[in-house]
């Protein structure tokens, strides 16, 4: 990423070339981006092609002035504070479903950073609700935080198994917790852009992702709430904690909701397009 490409990246966001990638520089740029580029799965039912690739991101999320879900949310904001000067790198991780259960390998993808001031933080900007700032990666007690209170715990020696031939249960992998309820699996392992191309496949292609089953826009508003546009519904979430929905009713309206709430600008509806069964 060039200087130019950063500076645009940063109008986007609505900040300024930092001196520093220290930590508090991690934290506004961390807020800013959750509360400027939405987490959105539109490209996938308005039949976008999906590219792991960090130019086709930049255009997208900068050119565009679109959004993303985590692969592309996560990998050109990682690609950003490496052009910063923070010490980045891409960690796979396996998300909690119902029962107990982990999606598939290289299910999501989360930032493990190191700033010049010292410390480790594990940034998300692309689970959708999850923490607004950064959660200090070797901490293992509550963080409080504005969206709620998370845990980093160690998942233990069998959730890293053996692999490879090679113990690795120094390295055992981390479930980030919160509110008492786990959100996702994180290995410790290093791993680069290319990695999830799979994983972004599938949920944008399996009739078993929710992201090919439902449609959703949604971002953190100034306030500390959350604005959500699912289909026609807009649901509109105060910091604390009371909703309004309603459901819109004509195209223009939801392309205007789109334009003034997220900054899309779409020459269509999106609607949900499953692939079919047997593909």
């Amino acid at each position: 990423m060039d200087s130019v490409e950063v500076d645009a990246y940063l109008r986007r966001l609505g900040g300024e070339h930092p001196a520093w990638p220290t930590v508090d520089v991690l934290r506004e740029l961390h807020l800013r981006h959750l509360q400027t580029v939405p987490f959105e799965n539109l490209s996938i039912h308005l039949g976008e092609e999906l590219v792991l690739e960090e130019k086709r991101l930049l255009d997208k999320v900068v050119g565009a002035g679109r959004g993303g879900f985590c692969y592309e949310l996560n990998g050109v904001f990682g690609a950003l504070l490496t052009a910063l000067g923070f010490d980045v790198t891409l960690l796979a991780a396996r998300v909690h479903g119902k029962e107990g259960r982990l999606g598939i390998p290289y299910d999501h993808m989360a930032l493990k950073v190191r700033t010049v001031d010292g410390g480790t933080w594990l940034a998300d900007v692309g689970f959708g609700a999850h923490s607004h700032y950064p959660l200090a990666f070797e901490a293992r007690g509550e963080q409080v935080d504005p969206a709620g209170v998370f845990r980093i715990v160690e998942a233990g020696p069998d959730a890293a198994g053996v692999r490879g031939g090679h113990d690795v249960a120094e390295a055992a992998d981390l479930d980030v917790v919160m509110d008492g309820r786990p959100e996702y699996r994180l290995e410790r392992r290093p791993r680069v852009l290319g990695d999830f191309v799979a994983g972004a496949w599938w949920h944008s292609t399996s009739p078993s992702s929710h992201f090919t089953q439902s449609l959703v826009c949604s971002r953190v508003t100034e306030e500390g709430g959350r604005i959500t546009l699912s289909g026609r519904a807009l649901k509109a979430t105060a910091a604390d904690g009371t909703r309004e929905e309603r459901e819109l009713g004509t195209d223009e309206e939801v392309l205007r909701a789109y334009r003034e709430r997220f900054g899309i600008e779409l020459d269509q509806v999106p609607t949900v397009r499953k692939p079919d069964r047997g593909g």
